[in-house]
C-alpha cells in the first residue's frame, strides 16, 4: 500500500467519527471502540486507525486516558482577543459565549520581590498580597492569573469577601480602585514552567504569559501580574500602522 493511499485512508476514517461526533451519534464521554475494532470495521491496519485518532486528538474532540481509552469531548472555540485592549479574563472567556469559572485559588502574603518593587514602585521586603488562580472556561482550564499587589491597598478586601470572577471588578468594588490600563510584556515560558503543566490538558499544549503592570486613574502602579493563556484556546493580536 502507497503511502497515499494510507493517507488517504486514515484522512477518510477520521472523517467518518467526526460526522459521528457532530451528528451525536458519538456523544460527549462516549468511548470510542478499540484501535483493534475500528481496524476491523474499516478494514485498515492499526497504523492507520491510530494516525485518524491522532488527528482527532490534536483537534481537541478525544479524550486519551492511559490504560483505559479515548473518549470524546467537545473541544473549546477559539477566544479572540485584542491586547490593545484592556479587557479582564472573564470578560474574555465570556465574549467567546463560554461559561467562566475557576478551579482553584490560593491567597498568601510574601515580601516584596526586586522585580515587583521595581515595577509597583515599593520598598523591597514590604509585604505583598499574591492572588493566584486558575481560571476556566466551560469547566476545562484555559488561564491562570498570579496577581501581586501591595498590602496596604488590598488587605481588609480580601479578608471580608472571598473573589470570584473579574479582579478588576472586585478591586473597584471593594477597595474602591479603578484600574484604567496596563504595561504588557508578551512572554513564551518554558515548557518546565510549573504554571504551564497546569494548563497543558494535551501533551502538544503550548502557553503565552502576559506580565503586566496595572495603574489606576492617576496612572499610579497597583497591580503586578503574571497572566498566562493557552494559545489553543486565546488568540491574541494587536493593531500595528505605519
Amino acid at each position: 500500500m502507497t503511502d497515499q493511499v494510507k493517507v488517504s485512508h486514515y484522512i477518510k476514517i477520521k472523517e467518518s467519527l467526526d460526522k459521528l461526533m457532530t451528528s451525536g451519534e458519538l456523544k460527549v464521554g462516549d468511548r470510542l471502540p478499540a484501535e483493534k475494532e475500528l481496524a476491523q470495521q474499516f478494514q485498515v491496519s492499526r497504523e492507520t486507525v491510530r494516525s485518524a485518532m491522532k488527528q482527532l486528538e490534536q483537534e481537541g474532540k478525544l479524550d486519551v486516558r492511559k490504560g483505559v481509552g479515548r473518549f470524546v469531548r467537545r473541544p473549546l472555540s477559539s477566544i479572540p482577543s485584542s491586547i490593545d485592549r484592556f479587557t479582564s479574563t472573564e470578560e474574555i472567556i465570556r465574549s467567546a459565549g463560554l461559561v467562566e469559572g475557576q478551579l482553584e485559588q490560593n491567597i498568601r502574603t510574601e515580601p516584596c520581590h526586586e522585580e515587583w518593587a521595581h515595577l509597583l514602585k515599593i520598598p523591597l521586603g514590604s509585604p505583598v498580597i499574591i492572588n493566584e488562580r486558575t481560571r476556566t472556561a466551560n469547566k476545562e482550564p484555559v488561564a491562570h492569573n498570579i496577581n501581586i499587589m501591595p498590602l496596604t491597598l488590598v488587605e481588609q478586601a480580601f479578608q471580608k469577601k472571598p473573589l470570584t470572577g473579574s479582579l478588576l471588578r472586585f478591586l473597584e468594588t471593594e477597595c474602591g480602585i479603578r484600574l484604567t490600563g496596563t504595561n504588557t510584556e508578551l512572554v513564551v515560558p518554558h515548557h518546565t514552567d510549573p504554571v504551564c503543566r497546569k494548563l497543558q490538558v494535551k501533551s502538544d499544549t503550548t502557553v503565552l504569559m502576559m506580565k503586566q503592570i496595572h495603574f489606576d486613574q492617576q496612572h499610579m502602579p497597583v497591580l503586578f501580574s503574571y497572566d498566562y493563556f493557552r494559545n489553543d484556546v486565546f488568540q491574541f493580536w494587536v493593531n500595528r500602522r505605519r
